[in-house]
């Protein structure tokens, strides 16, 4: 993706970003500056003279971006660990990108964890010009798998994060067919909202993975949804008083008949 309708800025960040990998500190700045780009997630790049450059080895992998150029790729070494590939930046980036080339940004699924001051934050830098809003509603909601009623409540609460474009529906597990949840191993995290566990949902003799998340102890911004259920709304039936929505358009794809996977896709 790039061309003309993808623009790349930079800002300063004024606070400590620290990067760890194996018990260490493999990055220490108050320099940091964000680096966000049309349709992707934002990024952190730390001056080289913060990070632990005596822990790089050079990686033989090049990527090509066509609003920032080339970038050359490094792996951190600790103590015995390799992170992969964890490092990367653009040495010398195109002209119509800015001065990032003394630059350089870590790979989060990479290396251990990253901290802002003394918290640590996941997945991604969250974007400042990100917003969650939570909504208690009255409307009535019910989701559907075909002919089988998943959850009917009138005490939902509705999720709107500026960077979706729908609300998603969170429900009191009261209100929800719990005989019909499978727990589920799976975690994730998001910058926002925090850890979210999952389940699957039993349908007749197939278990559909997944379906269904909810975050125990979320983030102070996202502190409504605690305890609530939320179901992908790209894979089940919801009405809201009685209208059945459109299932959204996002990046999450469906694999089926009867395969009950989806991943995420960059399309």
């Amino acid at each position: 993706m790039g061309g003309s309708d993808v623009v790349v800025t930079l800002a300063e960040v004024p606070r400590r970003v620290r990067v760890v990998l194996g018990g260490r500190v493999v990055a220490d700045s108050e320099r940091v500056v964000m680096l966000r780009e049309t349709r992707y997630t934002p990024r952190y790049y730390f001056p080289w003279d913060d990070i632990r450059r005596d822990l790089l080895v050079p990686s033989p992998r090049t990527e090509w971006s066509p609003c920032k150029g080339e970038a050359s790729y490094w792996s951190l070494h600790v103590d015995g660990r390799v992170g992969e590939d964890a490092v990367w930046a653009f040495t010398a980036p195109i002209s119509s990108c800015p001065n990032i080339s003394g630059l350089a940004s870590f790979d989060w699924l990479v290396v251990d964890s990253v901290f802002e001051e003394d918290e640590q934050v996941f997945v991604h830098p969250r974007d400042p010009h990100t917003r969650i809003d939570v909504f208690d509603t009255s409307r009535h909601v019910e989701v559907r798998i075909g002919d089988l009623s998943l959850a009917d409540t009138r005490r939902a609460r509705m999720l709107f994060e500026s960077s979706l474009g729908f609300a998603r529906f969170y429900v009191p597990p009261l209100d929800v067919r719990r005989d019909l949840l499978v727990p589920s191993t799976t975690v994730t995290e998001c910058p926002y909202k925090g850890t979210a566990s999952y389940w699957s949902v039993l349908v007749g003799e197939d278990v559909v993975p997944d379906l269904v998340w909810t975050y125990p102890s979320p983030l102070a911004e996202s502190a409504r949804l605690a305890g609530l259920v939320c179901f992908f709304d790209e894979f089940v039936d919801t009405y809201v008083d009685g209208v059945l929505r459109p299932r959204p358009a996002t990046k999450w794809k469906y694999h089926g008949p009867n395969a009950y996977t989806w991943t995420p896709s960059e399309d």
